[in-house]
């Protein structure tokens, strides 16, 4: 068997082995983060997560630095998790997989939904300022 079929197969019975459930347990936390802070940045007036790293080099720091504050700790928990599977069924540590993992688990989820979320808070917010002008 070659070493990327080994990997393949080491990866996909993942969510399916023991710690399974940090599958679902990290992504969630990610995402729990990602509401936050996407309504954060709606009610900020801050450029959508993922639009705003791409477009506005002048706030891709402070972008990233929020981001990582806040899916850094999800993402740390992840690669310990991945590591303490790793030594019980595989019975070594493949570095590569372990980042795969933590950041489909934790980073994928937190960028993919931050800038909807704040898109659709902003919807909302925009809603409440006028009421309340009105």
């Amino acid at each position: 068997m070659d070493e990327l079929t080994r990997t393949w197969q080491e990866l996909i019975a993942r969510p399916e082995g023991p710690l399974a459930v940090r599958f679902y347990l990290q992504p969630i936390m990610a995402l729990i983060f990602a509401v936050r802070d996407g309504i954060r940045d709606a009610k900020q007036n801050r450029p959508a997560y993922f639009w705003g790293m791409l477009a506005q080099s002048n706030q891709r720091r402070d972008l990233m630095r929020s981001g990582w504050k806040s899916v850094g700790k999800i993402f740390i928990v992840a690669i310990i998790m991945d590591i303490v599977y790793q030594l019980l069924v595989l019975r070594g540590i493949r570095p590569i997989q372990t980042i795969l993992v933590a950041v489909t688990v934790a980073i994928v989820p937190y960028v993919l939904l931050r800038g909807p979320v704040s898109r659709i808070a902003r919807t909302f917010e925009h809603e409440r300022r006028r009421k309340h002008a009105a």
